[in-house]
Order: C-alpha cells, then sequence, then structure tokens
C-alpha cells in the first residue's frame, strides 16, 4: 500500500518485511516524543525502545511509514485486536507537523482495519497531552476510559476509540 499526498508530498507506505532501518524509526519517534520529557508521569515508554525492539514489535504489528525525498518522516505502528485495532507510536518530524502526515497515517491504519473486517481503532494518550486529545478529537476519536500505569493511584492515560463506517 502506497500513497503518495501532493500536498504534502509524503509517500505513506507499509513496511516491507526486509526493512532494515529501525535505528531511523527509533531516533524519529525519540524526537517525536521529546516534548513529553517532563510534562508526563510516568515518563513516556519511548525511552525503552531501542532498534531491535521496534523490529520485533513489527514482527505482531503493520507498521506504516511517511517518507519524504527517501527520508522518514512519520510513522504508526497498527496491532490487530479481536474486535478492533489498536494504533500506537504516531510519530511525524517535529518540524512537519500540521501538515496532514499523521492524519494520513492514521487514515492508513483504518483502512486496514476496515480490510479485516474491523469496525473500530483505539488508542491511548496521556491525561497530561491536552493538545493530543484534541487532535484525536477532531479525527473522530471519543474518550472511552482512563486507566492508571502500575503503582499509580489516579489515572494516567486516556484510552480514546474511532468507530469507523
Amino acid at each position: 500500500m502506497d500513497q503518495m499526498d501532493q500536498s504534502t508530498g509524503a509517500l505513506i507506505t507499509q513496511v516491507a518485511p526486509d526493512f532494515d532501518c529501525w535505528d531511523d524509526v527509533l531516533k524519529l519517534i525519540l524526537r517525536a516524543f521529546a516534548y513529553m520529557d517532563g510534562i508526563i508521569d510516568p515518563p513516556s515508554s519511548a525511552h525503552l525502545l531501542t532498534a531491535e525492539r521496534l523490529k520485533d514489535k513489527a514482527r505482531h504489528e503493520t507498521v506504516f511509514l511517511a517518507l519524504e525525498a527517501g527520508r522518514i518522516v512519520g510513522c504508526i505502528f497498527v496491532l490487530e485486536r479481536a474486535d478492533y485495532f489498536y494504533v500506537g507510536k504516531l510519530a511525524v518530524e517535529p518540524g512537519l507537523h500540521g501538515r496532514g502526515i499523521g492524519r494520513r497515517l492514521m487514515q492508513a491504519a483504518e483502512d486496514l482495519a476496515l480490510s479485516r473486517g474491523k469496525n473500530a481503532i483505539e488508542l491511548q494518550t496521556r491525561v497530561e497531552l491536552s493538545g493530543n486529545h484534541a487532535a484525536f478529537s477532531r479525527l473522530g476519536f471519543r474518550e472511552t476510559g482512563r486507566t492508571a500505569h502500575t503503582g499509580y493511584d489516579r489515572p494516567t492515560s486516556i484510552t480514546m476509540r474511532k468507530v469507523l463506517s
């Protein structure tokens, strides 16, 4: 699945089995999630990632990349569950926000879910990240619950779901 968008110049493509640039994906995720440092508690799980862990994740999840001039500028990991798809590690190059790259990556996840007979996609975002809540709401997501990370007595994450048609 390759989709070129003339407005962004980004090519959205599914990661091939022989993909070997996990270091580049890791660097993108760390750049994209860096703004959360000192804002969210507990810290982002992105800090626990390695290129090898991403490669392992890709064995169980579908990964889409956004490419511009051969450079990785966005990614999303999509995990199939019984009744829906879970999306995670949505990352867009910080200097490219607002150009629709994240929306297009999310659309790739939605298209995959629909092609596999799932009627919803779900994600989690941190309680402190109100900008993310608003962005996901604009994409059609609605809050369905709040959970706490292990060891916390307060909600730390918001679960959001989008019903697909």
